[in-house]
């Protein structure tokens, strides 16, 4: 996470939100390892229980200080796997994506899909479960 425009943010925030950003990392790691897709347990709970940290944080609302949305959390994961320069040179030489990244950016997509399938469905809640008296 870029620490230059949010100097008002606690250092601790920003120690957490680097940390989810790593774990999401780790868990992807451990699924490619095991050659077993993300959307399957262990690998899915995990990134919900991260999914569910970085919410209780406040990181994925769309005005967050600190942004772990989808799309800048896969943004973080692409810079971090160096997918942005490959994918950019790729499209220059109109050339195929190496198979390492290109495993790499399948997961990244499905990262991304996990990550707005439960965004969504944590701000609709209330709307499918009100509350009892209400």
């Amino acid at each position: 996470m870029s620490r230059d425009s949010l100097n008002h943010v606690s250092s601790a925030s920003h120690d957490l939100a680097d940390d989810i950003v790593r774990r999401v990392a780790n868990v992807v790691g451990e699924a490619e390892a095991a050659t077993k897709p993300l959307e399957l347990d262990p690998y899915r709970g995990q990134l919900f229980e991260l999914f569910v940290m970085a919410d209780a944080a406040g990181f994925v609302a769309e005005d967050a200080e600190i942004d772990l949305t989808a799309d800048n959390l896969c943004r973080e994961l692409a810079a971090l796997w160096g997918l942005t320069e490959v994918t950019q040179d790729a499209m220059a030489a109109q050339s195929k994506i190496p198979p390492a990244q290109l495993g790499k950016l399948r997961a990244l997509w499905s990262v991304l899909r996990l990550w707005m399938e439960w965004d969504y469905a944590w701000k609709r809640w209330e709307e499918f479960h009100p509350r009892q008296g209400s």
